[in-house]
Order: structure tokens, then sequence, then C-alpha cells
């Protein structure tokens, strides 16, 4: 069964949208790359139990099927060729907020959904007074990215909340209660495989001065305004904060702040975001990083590792020309 033959599977069994040959470039916030094989934006978890059966039936070929696990598109690159394979995307019906009964003392449990926008997580939480996510209304990701990633800002992370998270096993067809041990959190990463799909998350919060919590939250979003590029095409950090040191001033002290590679260019006012102007393909952005990397590698000799992730096949160039 070839992945068209399964999309016409899919669009019989599942009540959320499937695509063939579906522009990525939409879902990202660099807004670059091409299509991927197959898409599916599942309404509910039986639309992801529908895509687990319909791969088992594959067989062998079934396992050997690329997922990608897509939220906000807001740390990814998709190559200009596209990807092969399949992105699974959770529909508006993943997005909700509520609050539940603590599980831990002098705490607040708040469950989302994982489409939930980070933001709109944040908003929620600050109306109420409560503490612990305030640095998430400057980060444009979704509650399953955000898992997925250990995102973080501000000095906080979300492993220092979370507290529980469902998790969707396309292999096993289960869902399954992941504990912060179990889902082996480091610096902007899990142990989340491909095809285990984050559904919601619960928080351990604490009640608070909702007057505080506001102030805290607007700190955040006047540094990120003040610090970082806004509205232009980019992905956030372009790399991870190697120890003890800053990765922007690294790039900056490299002499790199303002290079460009094709559209693809280093912001003057933060190194660390590289921002995509009109025109510029993925495969830009990729040798941007690459000759970046090389640069600060030779002269500091610290390799920086990157946080956004590459999707799909780019070239490797290492004569790329670098305009300052």
């Amino acid at each position: 069964m070839s992945l068209g033959a399964l999309a016409e599977v899919l669009r019989a069994s599942v009540t959320g949208r499937v695509e063939t040959d579906f522009p990525l470039a939409r879902l990202t916030t660099y807004k670059l790359g091409g299509p991927v094989e197959l898409y599916l934006e599942p309404d509910g978890i039986d639309d992801l139990v529908a895509l687990g059966k319909s791969l088992e039936e594959l067989g062998s070929a079934g396992g050997r099927v690329p997922i990608l696990a897509i939220g906000r598109g807001s740390n990814v690159v998709v190559s200009d060729a596209g990807i092969a394979g399949i992105a699974v995307r959770l529909g508006p019906k993943f997005s909700w907020i509520k609050q539940a009964e603590s599980t831990l003392p002098g705490s607040v449990s708040v469950i989302a959904g994982a489409s939930t926008p980070l933001p709109q997580l944040a908003n929620w939480a600050g109306r109420r007074g409560l503490e612990g996510l305030e640095y998430m209304v400057s980060i444009p990701g979704s509650v399953g990215g955000a898992v997925r990633m250990n995102a973080g800002a501000h000095g906080s992370e979300v492993q220092g909340a979370v507290e529980l998270v469902a998790v969707f096993d396309i292999d096993t067809l289960t869902v399954e209660e992941r504990t912060p041990p179990t889902l082996g959190f480091a610096y902007r990463r899990s142990t989340l495989g491909e095809k285990e799909i984050v559904l919601e998350a619960r928080f351990s919060l604490k009640a608070g001065d909702r007057d505080t919590v506001r102030a805290r939250m607007d700190a955040c979003r006047r540094h990120r305004s003040e610090t970082q590029p806004g509205a232009l095409q980019n992905a956030g950090s372009v790399f991870k904060n190697p120890p003890g040191a800053s990765a922007g001033r690294l790039v900056e002290e490299a002499g790199l702040k303002g290079s460009r590679i094709g559209g693809a260019s280093v912001s003057t006012l933060h190194a660390n975001f590289f921002i995509a102007a009109e025109g510029a393909r993925a495969q830009d952005v990729y040798d941007l990083v690459n000759v970046v990397k090389a640069r600060v590698l030779e002269r500091f000799g610290v390799e920086l590792t990157p946080e956004i992730r590459f999707l799909g096949e780019f070239e490797e160039r290492a004569n790329a020309e670098v305009t300052p």
C-alpha cells in the first residue's frame, strides 16, 4: 500500500483532515520548505488509532514510515524538497485548558490539551493568579511541542512544572501516563519517540497574587520585544547555549551579526536568531547555521548544537558564500 492509498483508507475512517503532498511551510514559523507525503490532522484519539491500525496493516513497511509530530512549527526547518512519511498535527479539539483536583499538597493542577498554544495557557493561569507558567507567554509553541523538547525561557523549563503527560503510542495503540522521570528530560530535549504523540499535560502550579503573576508575564513579554526579533520569520533560538556560555554572545563575538547567505541572515538584534527574508530557501538557513557553527568552533573552540530541527534532505555546501 502506498501512502496515497493509505490516505484514501484514512479518509474513509477518520473524521479529521487528511491531505497528500501537503505544504508544511504554512505550519512553521519560518514559512519555508516543501510538502510532506501525507498529512493527518486528527479530530480525536480515534483518528490516531485508525492511523496506527492502518500502519499495522502495512506490516514491516508500516513500521518504516517516518512519523513527524508537528505542533506550531516554531523550532523546525523543512527541506525545500519536502519530507517523506506522515506529518501529524493535532486539531483544534486537542486545544483546551481545565483545572483539576490537585494530587500534590499545596499545589493547583492544570491540564491542557497538546495543541494548546503556550501563550494561551500562560494567560489562562495568569488570570487566575497561578504561578509557574509565566515564562510560556513568550514562547510561540504548543503544549505538546513544549513537552517534547522541554521548552524553556527566563530560567524556567517545562520539566519544572509538568506533573503527568498522556502519550499515545502509534505502535501499540495505547495511551500511557508518563511522569517526568520516564520522559528523560534534559536541556531542550526528552526521550519521546517519533511515534509517541503527546495528547495532554498536567502541570502543578501554585496559587499566588494575580498582579504579581501578571507583572512577571509583562516582564517576559517586554524582554522578548526588546531583545528578540518579533514578527519576522524565524524559529526562535538557533543554537543551544553551551555550558557556562551564551550561544548568541559567541556568534556576535565571532563577528557574524548581520551575516547573510541567500535570504537568511543572523539577526542584528539577537545573534542567536536567524531571519528568513522573502524569497529565502530552507537551504539558506541550513547553510548559514553550518557556517556560523564552523566559525564559532574555529574562533573559540566551542561546538554549538542546533536547537532547531532540520527535517528532510539538505545539501552539504562547505563553501557557501557569506555576505557580511
